[in-house]
């Protein structure tokens, strides 16, 4: 028998009650938004259930939404993958944006290391319980978060470049 989204609903829904929600399906893919605080747990069901058995976790990454709720500022994306039945599915969790924590999934996942040390590297979202949280990417001397929105994208001190050669003037008749 397939496994079917709504059969996969009903098992968190009865597991984890209102601490799973907004479940819907996004291009051809089972999404379902989960409490920052249940949602390793969420994680390990899916996993360890016999019959989800989602046993890869095919990606896990940050999002910054600066405009919204402090407590909505940033959140975490993992997808899952059920090689067995063909089936992915995405968990969204949505964290405070003052202190940005989660708890690990390296114990579920050990390809999950590198993915939480890139959205750490990137967002500056703490994995807790990760075995060496460190840049991965950038300079170990970096102060800031380059995925944040706050993040200048140019150099300001940059004299190399002339503004009006990439369609960047104050008044257009200047020209």
């Amino acid at each position: 028998m397939a496994l079917e989204s709504l059969d996969i609903q009903n098992k968190l829904q009865e597991t984890f009650g209102e601490h799973v929600k907004y479940f819907r399906t996004e291009y051809d893919m089972f999404v379902l938004e989960a409490n920052a605080d249940v949602v390793y747990n969420v994680i390990k069901f899916l996993k360890e259930e016999p019959s989800l058995n989602f046993n890869f976790l095919t990606d896990l990454c940050g999002v910054h939404y600066p405009d919204s709720e402090v407590n909505e500022q940033f959140c975490v994306v993992y997808h899952l993958h059920n090689w067995y039945e063909n089936k992915r599915i995405r968990v969204k969790t949505f964290l405070n944006g003052t202190t940005p924590e989660i708890k690990s999934v390296t114990s579920l996942y050990n390809c999950a290391d590198w993915m939480e040390r890139e959205t750490f590297d990137f967002y500056g979202i703490i994995f807790k319980g990760h075995p060496n949280l460190v840049r991965i990417l950038n300079m170990d001397e970096m102060v800031s978060f380059p995925m944040r929105k706050e993040f200048p994208l140019e150099d300001s001190g940059r004299t190399d470049k002339d503004d009006r050669f990439f369609g960047r003037t104050v008044n257009n008749s200047a020209i």
